[in-house]
């Protein structure tokens, strides 16, 4: 009793970083971005002038939220709550793309239901989100894409909610951006029929992460 009496209540243990690092077998990439196909690198003028623009696009959001906050929605816009996942992947991108319908039936009217085509990243809807629920829907997006294909609904909307993203960054949504990154990069090298408009795209989130949001850490990788 005595001799446990003068031991301390916590023991730190004394581990040399040095010992495990050689005994360890897996190795974790925390960039992991692939450069872009042959052809399909974009220039040094085509990312400034993006990153320019994307810019732009933010000043202007936080400029005038206020307002676009005060409007009044359609009566037709029911937004999801924050923890409602595939609401928000239903909302975003729409039944169709939801449900992978390619073929429509002749009498659906696109233009005009957004219940199936997913309704478009409105100033008046994106206003309305906290960092929360952009945090949180950006990572229900960036889920999504990890197991399916890049479509104009989903592209439209990760651009919008990246807008959306106050400075500085969360460590969640730091993370989910490189990974939203890396996700572009392999689509865009496993993706066989180049397309040029979806290759731009790509090319433009793999950008706006790099060079506007992580600069010191992926500025140098291949964008």
């Amino acid at each position: 009793r005595i001799e446990a009496a003068r031991c301390p209540e916590v023991v730190v243990a004394q581990i040399d970083p040095k010992k495990l690092r050689k005994k360890q077998t897996v190795n974790i990439s925390i960039s992991g971005c692939q450069p872009a196909p042959e052809g399909y690198s974009p220039t040094l003028k085509w990312q400034q002038q993006q990153v320019a623009n994307f810019s732009a696009v933010r000043q202007s959001l936080n400029k005038h939220r206020s307002h676009w906050r005060s409007q009044h929605l359609d009566s037709n816009v029911t937004m999801p709550t924050s923890e409602d996942e595939e609401g928000w992947k239903k909302f975003c991108l729409g039944e169709r793309v939801y449900s992978e319908i390619d073929a429509l039936s002749d009498n659906e009217n696109l233009g005009i239901d957004y219940i199936k085509v997913g309704f478009p990243p409105l100033l008046s809807i994106v206003s309305r989100m906290n960092q929360a629920t952009v945090t949180s829907v950006l990572e229900y997006l960036i889920s999504w894409f990890g197991e399916k294909k890049f479509t104009p609904e989903l592209g439209r909307w990760l651009y919008a909610l990246l807008a959306c993203l106050e400075k500085p960054l969360l460590p969640e949504a730091h993370s989910l951006i490189r990974q939203l990154a890396r996700r572009c990069s392999e689509v865009r090298v496993l993706e066989e029929n180049k397309n040029e408009e979806q290759m731009s795209a790509l090319n433009l989130l793999i950008c706006l992460v790099s060079r506007y949001f992580d600069q010191r850490d992926l500025a140098d990788e291949p964008s």
